[in-house]
């Protein structure tokens, strides 16, 4: 048989176990969410196009696209027309006096469904910022 004491102390003792096991859960909770803490709103245009030059691009080109690369020139700023010629079909528009003489770069057609990001992503690298 418990006394009151004992019985006291017991309850106690219960109540100690079961905040503690309320802390961890809610800790527990807290880590959960935190860890799968994404945004739920899909990439922006120009984040899509960052992808991907940062995937495609930078090989040849810097990856800050204000800048002159290792074998492609600088590229922000790009027009759309220039980007369907050069990057789908590996040409110029027409007038266009290309900034290098090189013929080094290759037609990436697969990238047609994505040359508005792209698009997107080099005319938001033109800012002042992204030259600093």
């Amino acid at each position: 048989m418990r006394t009151a004491a004992q019985g006291s102390a017991a309850d106690d003792q219960e109540d100690d176990v079961r905040e503690i096991a309320r802390q961890v859960g809610a800790l527990a909770a807290l880590v959960a969410v935190a860890a799968g803490c994404t945004s739920s709103d899909p990439p922006s245009a120009v984040e899509r196009g960052r992808r991907v030059y940062m995937a495609n691009c930078i090989v040849c080109h810097n990856p800050d696209p204000a800048k002159p690369g290792s074998a492609g020139p600088e590229v922000a700023g790009a027009s759309h027309e220039l980007l369907e010629a050069r990057v789908l079909h590996g040409t110029y528009p027409p007038g266009y006096t290309p900034k290098r003489a090189t013929k080094a770069m290759v037609p990436l057609p697969h990238l047609a469904s994505r040359l508005d990001d792209l698009t997107a992503f080099l005319a938001a690298a033109q800012g002042p910022a992204a030259r600093q």
